[in-house]
């Protein structure tokens, strides 16, 4: 065996180590924060406050019995109630890197402080790489903000894994025992009505406005069957958008674990897939416990269908 190859062997056999660790203390962790969160923020009965039948014109109910939220299908009041008595906190992550900052950020922040679960308690996670491009901030009762670096990575050099890490670090440390639920959002949008605690539950996913009224067999799923994000023909249920996710901060969490580890297998593969694929993935084997409709991140350049009746994001999808 040449010296080369001995020194690929190590280097592989290292990488393998660190993996190997890093699994197991990502489990403890989660274990430990499975524990934490056993006992918190319940959800109110799902027929207390949801009617399907309201919204003939779409599917309100996955096969796995998980509502999907429309306009007209939910009884915000009583979701008010529920939520105000357990006096919750909701955290909403929102990546301001590279180009996206500045007048992106300043229009998200001012959108969100009039429209994101108002009347309740609301910690806004700003994640950076250039603080002094954060542009004044001016927030309502109940609503304050963080700023949080995005740090580089010696590993890693893409974007996506970089951000996912650096959820992961910041929700161990602090995000868990700061809020009941939380969202992460691109900066790229603009909320235009109140996006409200109908929106709240364990698991949360969006459905995605360009693919909602598109045949299924189209959806662009990772088709590679040795990638990690790989969805077989004639499988999968939704396509999702990777604009917006959420749920409790152990779930958050636990998308953060797997998304690493699909990356580190497609790069074992020689193979790299989309985060947006990725998130799919994730969802298709571990099923959202709430859907959001289109109506809740919208592309305004699309002509709006009848069955979009009020749009509570406006997704800017030019410049992405």
């Amino acid at each position: 065996m040449n010296s080369k190859r001995k020194i690929l062997l190590l280097i592989s056999f290292a990488v393998s180590l660190t993996l190997i660790k890093h699994h197991f203390r990502i489990k403890k962790q989660l274990q430990k924060i499975s524990l934490c969160w056993d006992h918190e923020a319940e959800e109110p009965q799902l027929s207390d406050w949801f009617n399907p039948k309201k919204r003939p014109d779409v599917v309100t109910t996955t096969n796995w019995l998980a509502p999907v939220i429309w306009e007209e299908t939910y009884n915000r009041q009583v979701l008010e109630n529920h939520y105000k008595r357990l006096n919750i906190t909701i955290g909403l992550v929102v990546w301001a890197t590279g180009k996206f900052t500045g007048q992106d950020l300043k229009q998200f922040i001012q959108s969100a402080n009039e429209h994101f679960m108002t009347g309740h308690n609301v910690i806004f996670y700003i994640l950076m790489d250039d603080f002094s491009r954060l542009p004044p901030i001016e927030l309502g009762p109940l609503r304050t903000f963080k700023l949080l670096a995005v740090l580089k990575d010696k590993v890693w050099d893409d974007f996506n894994v970089i951000c996912m890490k650096n959820l992961h670090m910041y929700i161990l440390k602090y995000i868990q025992h700061e809020v009941d639920f939380l969202f992460s959002m691109s900066v790229n949008q603009i909320f235009k009505h109140e996006f409200g605690v109908e929106t709240l539950g364990k698991s949360v996913a969006q459905l995605h406005a360009w693919w909602y009224f598109e045949n299924a067999k189209n959806f662009p799923y990772e088709r590679r069957s040795k990638s990690a994000a790989f969805i077989p023909f004639g499988k999968g249920d939704f396509y999702y958008h990777s604009a917006i996710f959420g749920g409790t901060p152990y779930e958050v969490l636990t998308f953060t674990v797997e998304y690493e580890k699909g990356v580190t297998d497609d790069i074992e593969n020689e193979l790299i897939s989309t985060y947006e694929r990725h998130l799919n993935k994730y969802f298709f084997i571990n099923k959202p416990t709430k859907l959001l409709s289109p109506e809740y991140n919208w592309d305004p350049t699309f002509r709006t269908p009848p069955q979009i009746k009020h749009i509570k994001i406006a997704w800017k999808s030019k410049g992405i």
